[in-house]
């Protein structure tokens, strides 16, 4: 059974016409600058009411601390909304950070990226002999940024943990020379991503036969 909850941006009938604060009629979204601002400019709006933002409770909370320092500490840094750690946690879980790879061909163009990619499975999986090649990671790197990591997905056991683990050191300019430098703890499905060599670019084969 596959129950899909949503969200619905009840802003309406709550009076944001009277003062002027405009929202996307399509979905009653509010848009806002980068500052959280509204067309009005004493008005301010977080959370998953924002126009074409995450609908993450912890992108949220970030928001509005960061929004509350801006306002009353003199604080001037905001929210990024770009490198957000987010999982599925369907069985096989599904991690990722940062941005989707047909987005940043998008905003890079495909002749700047490197795409690193691999099959892999957890050592543990040998036992109960489980296919070997159903684990997938990838990082997209921007080759005129010194290969900084841009987009970070990873499917497999505990891909939640291992993403957070990952999006700090996205958010200090992780590299791709940085990954490789790492020593990486075996036998942890984390370590995949200290021996990446192959790129979608090559075409090589990404099947893995052994540990």
């Amino acid at each position: 059974v596959l129950i899909a909850v949503g969200r619905d941006a009840c802003t309406r009938n709550i009076g944001l016409d009277t003062i002027g604060v405009k929202i996307n009629e399509k979905n009653g979204k509010v848009p806002v600058n980068d500052e959280e601002q509204t067309n009005v400019p004493y008005v301010y709006a977080i959370g998953d009411i924002l126009d074409g933002k995450l609908e993450l409770t912890p992108v949220a909370i970030q928001a509005g601390k960061l929004l509350a320092r801006r306002l009353y500490g003199g604080s001037s840094t905001k929210c990024d909304y770009i490198n957000v750690p987010t999982t599925v946690f369907t069985p096989l879980e599904y991690g990722s950070c940062g941005l989707a790879e047909e987005r940043a061909i998008e905003e890079y163009g495909k002749q700047n990226l490197e795409v690193y990619h691999t099959l892999f499975w957890p050592l543990e999986w040998t036992v109960p002999g489980r296919d070997n090649n159903t684990c997938y990671a990838k990082i997209i790197c921007s080759k005129h940024d010194n290969n900084r990591v841009i987009g970070f997905h990873v499917l497999g056991p505990n891909a939640g943990e291992v993403t957070q683990g990952f999006a700090a050191a996205i958010k200090c300019g992780l590299t791709k020379e940085l990954l490789d430098e790492t020593i990486g703890i075996h036998p942890t499905c984390a370590e995949v991503f200290t021996t990446m060599d192959i790129t979608k670019s090559s075409g090589q084969d990404i099947t893995q036969r052994g540990c």
